[in-house]
């Protein structure tokens, strides 16, 4: 069956067919699809003729159906974190050229960033979901018109825009179609913030199949077995941070999530130790691995771990294989001569490639034409996008190595810190471990590392290290830590660990 090309339209596919079915669960609030597309339509009333809407995220109810509103407007989703400085909201409101900001009119607004604000309330939501269902006819959005934007950290440390289009969201989801059974009775968890790209699978993996949107509270996401219990989960998608949560608080004992039929993971390496523990308290699901950045719409890889434990692959560094691409997606692998190789660096096209960042100028060095050279001006539709991740081929599936960027020269000799952080997970009762290469006194650079989830003393964990690494590899000093600090999305935050450290990089 051909699928709406547009974003919007696989929500409204889905409401025609599980009108009555539950779409959403959030704030003691329960709207079926019906309610939450009436809600929708009028909200898009409200926003009118806005080409940018920017959406100040809260996980509360007039937050998801603007979502939803925006898109039914013809306008492009500019998700906005209320915890950013004024002056960041404003550079970002700047660079996507906001006409609107819509907010939760209960939540503190943006701050006067000269972008006129929509309050709308709660009350506002349930009062319109009460509405009859909408009769309007709509213009579907251009497939390659913007759906939806999101900002990242440049390495200029400016905010760098990702557009992503109809097209390549719908291309995903029609990649996704069916791989996790889901339709009416499926409970999906929105563990994801709403600046955060993986939120958008959250959304519409959910809403374009008839499953119900479960928001937990954010306090709620600290002790997810409980969590999942609670709010009767059969589907999980989280970063694997989450499962280290777990893990402090002894939750996650044998059978201890029996409501969940799918555990998905994504936005950094799963250690397959962590996954046998998730999928020992979650005995009834399956494990999927989904690897891919913001600029290839979520995920452009999958790789879905065997039903048994004991026929899990045995990689390099520990981690679950990220799989094989998408349907969509077409990879190659390039050494450090651009020549395919087996390990190098991942080079993604296809429908799910962005065609390039909101400022031309983000575009150079990351783009390859179709004769793996480097490409000149606007990307082409076959251009090959550099994701900047070293992978390596097993089996026929690829495993993640590690960023280009955390490569280090130490003496000559080039380092890979995820082979040293691998090391150290491999060394007795660590559950994290993070190496980042900082200054030493005489300006070289020098490792350091830091572990969580062991008892062991930093001298015995140099003893394991020395076993299996060459003195170049060893870090100058190991820290253990009761947790590795995290960013917004849930990874570990090497700026903020090197500040933990004592250093500054």
């Amino acid at each position: 069956m051909s699928r709406p090309l547009d974003l919007y339209g696989r929500f409204a596919e889905a409401a025609e067919r599980y009108p009555d079915e539950t779409a959403l669960e959030v704030a003691g609030e329960i709207l079926t699809y019906r309610q939450l597309r009436s809600a929708a339509e009028e909200l898009a009333e409200k926003i009118g003729q806005a080409k940018r809407v920017g959406l100040l995220v809260s996980r509360t109810l007039p937050i998801y159906a603007g979502w939803l509103a925006a898109l039914r407007a013809g306008a492009a989703v500019v998700p906005l974190n209320p915890e950013h400085p004024v002056a960041r909201t404003a550079e970002i409101g700047a660079s996507a050229g906001l006409d609107l900001i819509l907010a939760d009119a209960a939540e503190e607004g943006p701050g006067d960033i000269g972008v006129p604000v929509l309050a709308v309330t709660a009350d506002d939501i349930t009062t319109w979901a009460g509405l009859p269902a909408p009769v309007k006819e709509r213009r579907p959005a251009a497939p390659d018109s913007t759906a939806y934007l999101i900002f990242t950290s440049g390495s200029t440390g400016r905010p760098k825009g990702v557009p992503v289009t109809h097209r390549g969201i719908c291309a995903y989801l029609t990649d996704l179609d069916g791989r996790y059974g889901i339709g009416p009775g499926s409970r999906l968890s929105q563990c994801f913030e709403l600046t955060f790209d993986g939120s958008v699978h959250d959304l519409f993996v959910t809403w374009s199949s008839g499953g119900t949107l479960v928001v937990p509270r954010r306090t709620q996401l600290m002790s997810p077995v409980r969590m999942v219990n609670t709010l009767r989960l059969t589907h999980w998608f989280s970063v694997p941070s989450l499962i280290s949560f777990a893990s402090r608080l002894g939750t996650l004992t044998p059978g201890a999530m029996p409501t969940l039929r799918w555990s998905v993971f994504g936005g950094e390496p799963l250690t397959l130790k962590a996954a046998r523990e998730w999928r020992e308290a979650a005995p009834h699901s399956r494990v999927d691995v989904l690897y891919g950045p913001t600029e290839l719409t979520i995920s452009c890889t999958a790789h879905l771990l065997p039903d048994d434990p004991a026929a899990w692959p045995d990689t390099p560094n520990g981690t679950a294989p990220i799989g094989t691409p998408h349907p969509s997606a077409e990879a190659v692998v390039l050494d450090e001569d651009g020549r395919p190789a087996d390990t190098g660096e991942l080079c993604v096209r296809g429908a799910l490639r962005f065609a390039g960042y909101l400022d031309p100028a983000e575009n150079t060095g990351r783009f390859l034409d179709e004769d793996l050279r480097p490409a000149d001006g606007p990307p082409g539709e076959r251009h090959w996008y550099r994701t900047g991740d070293r992978v390596t081929r097993l089996d026929g599936a690829l495993v993640h190595l590690g960023r280009d960027d955390q490569q280090v020269k130490i003496r000559g000799h080039r380092v890979e810190l995820g082979a040293i952080e691998a090391a150290l997970r491999r060394a007795g009762g660590v559950r994290e471990a993070a190496v980042v290469a900082a200054k030493a006194p005489d300006g070289e650079p020098e490792l350091l590392a830091a572990v969580s989830g062991t008892d062991r003393t930093p001298d015995a964990l140099y003893e394991a290290l020395g076993a299996e690494l060459p003195p170049h590899m060893m870090p100058r000093r190991i820290t253990v830590l009761d947790a590795l600090p995290l960013n917004a999305n849930g990874k570990t935050d090497r700026r903020a660990l090197l500040t933990a450290l004592g250093r500054d990089g």
